[in-house]
């Protein structure tokens, strides 16, 4: 269905998005011999992120470290003292729409909209959602309720919108992941962001190894800058609020300086404050991502450690690095500790959809409405 939404959507400015080259990009189909553990790594990736991140979420670095230390483990959250990993709403709607896709076969932006207003209480619900899910709720329709905002709260989620595609490539899933981000956040950056990201997760599923280090940077730059079209922002903090311009411009600048300086992961993150806004999400991701995609573990823990919106960037930094090592790579103990909740007491939940994934859309169940 959105692949034939998109196109109106296009012609007529209902979406923030330029028609860039990827739209129309079919990409094969994974091979019979894929490895399915890549995707339940991005998806526990993703999860075991956000958990780490969200009981010290929106600290800055040197606050968090003064209190904690190096987090390398789980520890307490508000909503449960036991120290096990417990979500924020990174993971509940980036696990939402992986059921709604679950229920339908392919995705439905009325119907995830809906599961979105329906699913129940959203830890840590953002400005940008909430004032979605009002307009929702309020009568407006599934294209018309997102707000214009460049918050980082639909890249956070969109990892699973590739999954129902990897069996049959092709340009739907790029139309999928425009519809998916714009549901929530219709904005340029946001929805040339998700779409730079998944794709660049469906290389990561296939890499032997993790890229060369500007790999991160010019690939997005590659993708996103088509996409955004002549929109500009300004950085709402740090040290370059004189900018003016294109995100992928930004990130570009940014992330040559600091390799050019020889700056750390944590200083740079600071540098480019660290927050929400797209513009020190993305940065902050693909620096960490350009120095430790290599090792999983180290790279989780620098997205927890050196930024402010830890949790989110902990996620897509989780997400990125399990689809490039697979689930065998994480370390056990945070898979054991994860609660796996998507909702107030679902124990597990989050095991039960990745493993209810795998029959859905690598099986031989065929693919389609139950």
């Amino acid at each position: 269905m959105p692949q034939d939404l998109l196109s109106p959507l296009l012609a007529r400015g209902g979406i923030r998005l330029s028609p860039g080259p990827l739209l129309s990009e079919a990409v094969a189909p994974k091979p019979a011999d894929f490895d399915f553990a890549r995707v339940e790594g991005m998806l526990l990736g993703l999860a075991i992120g956000d958990a780490l991140g969200v009981p010290t979420e929106s600290q800055l670095p040197r606050d968090r470290r003064a209190r904690h230390g190096e987090i390398r483990d789980y520890v307490p959250n508000r909503y449960a003292g036991d120290g096990r990993g417990y979500p924020s709403d990174d993971t509940q709607l980036a696990f939402w729409p992986l059921e709604h896709l679950m229920e339908h076969g392919s995705l439905d932006p009325d119907g995830l909209a809906q599961t979105f207003a329906s699913g129940g209480r959203i830890f840590g619900i953002g400005q940008t959602v909430r004032a979605f899910l009002a307009a929702y709720k309020g009568g407006a329709a599934w294209y018309e309720a997102g707000p214009e905002s460049a918050g980082n709260g639909a890249l956070m989620r969109i990892a699973p919108v590739v999954v129902p595609h990897l069996k049959t490539g092709g340009t739907a899933v790029w139309h999928d992941v425009a519809i998916a981000s714009m549901l929530t956040h219709n904005d340029y950056a946001s929805t040339a962001s998700c779409l730079a990201f998944a794709r660049m997760l469906w290389d990561l599923l296939d890499m032997p190894e993790a890229p060369a280090t500007d790999w991160w940077r010019e690939r997005f730059v590659e993708l996103a800058g088509p996409l955004e079209g002549a929109s500009r922002y300004r950085p709402r903090g740090g040290d370059f609020t004189d900018y003016e311009g294109p995100l992928s411009r930004y990130v570009d600048e940014r992330l040559r300086w600091a390799e050019r300086a020889g700056v750390s992961t944590v200083d740079a993150c600071n540098a480019w404050y660290s927050g929400a806004y797209l513009m020190e999400t993305v940065p902050s991701v693909l620096l960490i991502l350009s120095r430790y995609a290599g090792d999983p573990e180290e790279a989780i823990v620098r997205a927890v450690n050196d930024t402010r919106d830890n949790d989110t960037a902990a996620a897509i930094v989780g997400a990125a690095v399990g689809a490039l090592h697979g689930r065998g790579k994480l370390p056990g103990r945070w898979v054991e500790g994860l609660a796996g909740w998507t909702r107030v007491g679902e124990e597990g939940r989050v095991f039960e959809v990745v493993e209810g994934v795998r029959g859905r859309f690598w099986g031989d169940e065929p693919l389609g409405r139950k």
